[in-house]
């Protein structure tokens, strides 16, 4: 007997997000013996972290992967639990709800079957969104898998974007920075979008941190991340302290700074 890798059929392309969830999730947690089309419902997080971190590689064909604080991050967002400690998410198992969308009804022990999209049959359909978005954890995950695979690779394996950490604790890292201080994270409210955020600091001594409208791979098709940052007067340094010049030189259009 030989068993085919999973496939799942649809019927619109408006479906394929949610179907490479399903075949993600059926290679990453199925066991080798399972009764046929049946996952955990349930996986512990550590398990997920290395599922989205090898996903996240070879996606984007980069040996630069995720870092722990990279976990901490996607754990508050897929939790919605800003009070928890890296340690205590540890210890906890994600579900298929909260992180894509439940395709199939629920199986013995907390497994369920795992269905094709669009099938004709009486099925529970389920999703848990992110709170205060349109979107999944893993349509959002999937646009940065995106994002990055067609526009910031090179960005990515430099190290020159954070890109998974909340706006809340940018605030907390550039408040006490000089004025110009920036960093790049993913948007929390787009798919597939990139921002810069960056400190302004008054005459009097007091702190702002400004988000700039994030750019899409649309955005920077026309216009490279890196000439974006060139053409930002108000930007200085990377975060902690790295001029900006130091830092994206050698991604600057060369035709555009020997113009100058």
């Amino acid at each position: 007997q030989v068993l085919s890798l999973p496939i799942v059929v649809i019927v619109h392309g408006n479906q394929d997000n949610n179907a490479k969830a399903t075949v993600l999730w059926d290679n990453a947690f199925s066991e080798i013996d399972r009764v046929p089309f049946v996952v955990a419902e349930r996986v512990p997080w550590e398990k997920m972290c290395d599922t989205l971190n090898l996903k996240f590689k070879a996606e984007v064909q980069t040996t630069k992967g995720l870092l722990k604080e990279h976990y901490f991050f996607l754990a508050q967002k897929i939790f919605n639990d800003h009070s928890a400690s890296l340690e205590d998410f540890q210890s906890r198992s994600v579900s298929w709800a909260q992180f894509n969308k439940v395709t199939g009804r629920a199986g013995q022990g907390g497994q369920r079957l795992v269905w094709p999209l669009g099938a004709s049959c009486s099925l529970c359909l389920l999703q848990e969104i992110l709170p205060g978005r349109g979107f999944t954890f893993w349509q959002w995950f999937d646009g940065v898998l995106d994002l990055t695979k067609r526009c910031l690779k090179s960005y990515w394996s430099d190290r020159l974007i954070i890109g998974f950490i909340s706006k809340q604790y940018v605030c907390k890292l550039l408040s006490t920075e000089p004025d110009g201080t920036f960093l790049l994270r993913f948007s929390d409210s787009e798919i597939g979008g990139v921002t810069i955020a960056h400190v302004i600091r008054g005459k009097d001594g007091s702190s702002q941190v400004e988000n700039i409208q994030p750019f899409s791979a649309k955005d920077l098709s026309i216009r490279s991340l890196g000439d974006r940052i060139r053409d930002l007067g108000q930007l200085r340094n990377l975060y902690p302290n790295i001029p900006k010049d130091q830092a994206f030189g050698s991604h600057y259009n060369s035709e555009w700074v020997g113009a100058e």
